[in-house]
C-alpha cells in the first residue's frame, strides 16, 4: 500500500507501539525482475513490517540519467504493493532516504551486499539509532540496467 510521506512517521509508531518490527529497504524497482522479488524477500524474513522507500520519478531521474524511469513511480509503486513481501511503499524526492529513514528510524535497514559499512551512505544515520543494517546479496545477472541492454540488442 502506497502511504504519504507526512503518514509514514506516525503508521510506524503505531507499529512499534503495537511490539512488531519495521525493516525498510530503498530503491528505485524500475523494472521488476527476480532479483528484485528474492531482495524483497529476504528483506520481509527480517521484520514483521517491510516498508519500500521507493525514488520517485524526481530522484530516479537525478540518480539514473533523463531516460530513467522506465516506469513512473505510480506504477511502480503500484506493482510493489502487489508483493505479498512489501507492506507499504512511500515515495522520496531526494537521491538518498537519509532524512527520511532518520526520521522513521526502522528496527531493520536493508541493502545490496555491493556496501558495507564503511560505504554505505545512510550508515552514519544507522549508528545514531540503533537500526541493524543486513547486506543482501544480490542474483548474478539480474538488474534493470542489464535488461534494458537486452532490450536494446
Amino acid at each position: 500500500m502506497l502511504v504519504k510521506r507526512e503518514n509514514i512517521k506516525s503508521l510506524v509508531d503505531e507499529i512499534h507501539k503495537s511490539g512488531k518490527t519495521v525493516v525498510c529497504t530503498n530503491g528505485c524497482f524500475d523494472i521488476l525482475h527476480v532479483g528484485h522479488v528474492r531482495y524483497l524477500q529476504k528483506t520481509k524474513s527480517f521484520g514483521d513490517f517491510c516498508i519500500v522507500l521507493l525514488n520517485s520519478d524526481k530522484s530516479v531521474r537525478s540518480i539514473k540519467g533523463p531516460s530513467r524511469p522506465i516506469n513512473n513511480e505510480n506504477d511502480r509503486a503500484e506493482i510493489l504493493s502487489a508483493l505479498r513481501y512489501v507492506d507499504y511503499v512511500v515515495l522520496f524526492d531526494e537521491d538518498s532516504p537519509k532524512d527520511l529513514l532518520d526520521e522513521i528510524k526502522p528496527d531493520v535497514y536493508t541493502k545490496g551486499a555491493d556496501y558495507n559499512m564503511e560505504t554505505l551512505p545512510e550508515a552514519d544515520i544507522m549508528k545514531k539509532n540503533g537500526t541493524k543494517v543486513e547486506f543482501i546479496e544480490f542474483v548474478e545477472g539480474k538488474s534493470t540496467t542489464n535488461t534494458i541492454a537486452k532490450m536494446k540488442q
